[in-house]
């Protein structure tokens, strides 16, 4: 497989990097903001309507996504309220479909791409002349998307569409007009798609009463929250009842529950670049088997070396990867502005982006339902029981070096799912790869600020003092989102490596195919 040394940043100009101080970066600044991690983020900012937000876009010239979605969602005051940075396979599963639609959207106004899920025809060159019919088309196919898939967003992107001049209740399937085409083109992508298993329906082995993305595939934990029959094995956490993990307090106090695995079912959904998860090879998880006690031991010292070890920045950095639509959701859109691409080349390479992500998630799924494997929490325990251990004492206690193994907890929540791989880790290499791979090199210069006490875990005390965190290369990108997971306390060091080269195939995959479609040598 290819490797990436450090490519020099200066090949950016300081006239593209600047762009990152509007755009992309004003939208990475409110998402921030919006979810707890400061920035320059103001409580003004929060309350925006959808006309203030988009007032100054201009559907000839303007790019929806940058300009548009990236601006507005982030600073809705509903926008905590609907989204659930932990939710990766259900949140993923609808910014996939939407970047589908996208693609599909506007593939009748290029040269030669093909829809994924739709064949539209093929506009006029004269109707590209502008971005106006491909911001048209790409918004109204979204919109059906969101009616379909994440109908809590509905109201939200209603208001969107209104406040740049669309009508969302125009419901033509003129395959000459825009509206037509971005409306045949979200429809296709839902037929498509409401059946391909992830039971969005909810009406997979059950005929009353349906539960949309309930597990079906009967899947069964060996532990319980209670009792630790197999250390090797995934325990589901007891934990307060959080309605939104990204939110501390919210909440019924005294309520507690149990983890479920999050839609085990994912593994069996349609992938686009393969047809069984089970080709792509990933050794077993041999530093979490406890009848191997050396390495079972080992692992478990590198997590607690890594409590016990948190600065300020390796907290920022943990939690900045945790949340899947900051951490990962921006690092794309953020190389698209940096690189002054056009509308096209956003939507190609958003697309080659999710696709990899998606298809990854599908492959890291398979081998947690079949390896299902412990988290840290469970393996501290296990090896050191009741003894004292030096880790991190909780919000706002720094290190301690008194705790019994048996209260330990990581710095980040843990996830609803087994341990092994990395989903994290194994997303960011995928997108990595998908980017390397569209701009043929490695390049990526992203600086992210983060406000003095800005921190979801510990608000007004972490970072004591505000920083800077800069990625110039994607291979550096990728290390920060592995071994965050160390630091986070919910991955093991080993699980980290070997999921970084795990995602890097789904990249590969990804961009090739991809770029058959925008070449259009796919079948017609």
């Amino acid at each position: 497989m290819e490797t990436f040394g450090n490519s020099p940043v200066s090949a950016l100009s300081p006239r593209r990097r600047s762009v990152l101080l509007g755009g992309v970066g004003g939208a990475a600044t409110a998402a921030l903001g919006a979810l707890g991690h400061g920035g320059t983020a103001t409580a003004g900012q929060s309350r925006r309507s959808a006309a203030e937000a988009v007032a100054d876009f201009d559907l000839d010239t303007g790019n929806f996504i940058r300009d548009v979605i990236s601006r507005f969602q982030p600073a809705h005051p509903l926008y905590a309220d609907i989204v659930g940075p932990m939710d990766v396979t259900i949140s993923q599963r609808y910014i996939h479909l939407s970047m589908i639609s996208w693609f599909d959207a506007v593939a009748p106004y290029h040269p030669t791409a093909l829809g994924v899920y739709s064949r539209l025809g093929r506009r006029p060159s004269s109707e590209s002349a502008t971005n106006r019919n491909k911001n048209i088309a790409a918004l109204h196919a979204n919109y059906h998307v969101t009616k379909d898939v994440e109908l809590a967003w509905e109201p939200l992107f209603r208001e969107l569409m209104t406040a740049v001049g669309l009508d969302p209740d125009d419901t033509s399937e003129d395959r000459t007009s825009p509206v037509g085409i971005g409306n045949l083109a979200g429809k296709a992508v839902i037929a498509a798609t409401e059946r391909d298993g992830m039971n969005q329906l909810g009406d997979e082995g059950r005929k009353y009463h349906g539960q949309p993305y309930a597990d079906y595939t009967g899947y069964r934990p060996v532990n319980t929250a209670y009792d630790l029959t197999n250390p090797s094995r995934w325990q589901p956490v007891l934990g307060p009842h959080q309605r939104r993990l990204a939110i501390p307090g919210r909440g019924d106090k005294g309520i507690f529950t149990v983890q479920q695995f999050v839609t085990p079912q994912m593994r069996l959904t349609r992938a686009h670049t393969f047809d069984d998860p089970g080709r792509f090879r990933l050794a077993p998880p041999d530093h979490v088997d406890h009848t191997r006690p050396r390495a079972y031991r080992r692992s478990v010292d590198e997590i607690l070396e890594a409590s016990a070890t948190l600065t300020d920045e390796r907290k920022v950095r943990a939690e900045f990867f945790d949340n899947k639509l900051l951490g990962v959701g921006l690092a794309g859109q953020v190389a698209a502005d940096t690189r002054g691409l056009d509308l096209d080349g956003w939507i190609h390479l958003m697309t080659a982006i999710s696709v990899a992500i998606y298809d990854a998630l599908i492959a890291a799924w398979h081998y947690k339902a079949k390896y299902d494997t412990a988290r840290p929490f469970s393996a501290v325990s296990h090896v050191y029981g009741d003894s004292p251990v030096t880790a991190w004492g909780g919000p706002g206690r720094g290190t301690v070096d008194d705790m019994p193994a048996s209260e330990w907890a990581g710095y980040l929540k843990v996830g609803d799912h087994p341990e092994y791989p990395s989903g994290s880790t194994t997303i960011c290499s995928a997108q990595a790869q998908a980017a390397r791979r569209f701009f043929d090199d490695d390049v990526l210069d992203w600086r992210q600020p983060f406000s003095a006490g800005s921190s979801v875990v510990e608000p007004e005390i972490t970072p004591a003092k505000g920083l800077e965190l800069h990625w110039p290369t994607w291979t550096d990108y990728n290390r920060d989102c592995g071994i965050s997971r160390l630091w986070g306390g919910v991955h093991f060091k080993k699980t980290a490596e070997r999921s970084i080269l795990f995602g890097e195939q789904f990249g590969d995959l990804a961009h090739a195919y991809v770029q058959r479609h925008i070449n259009g040598d796919v079948e017609d």
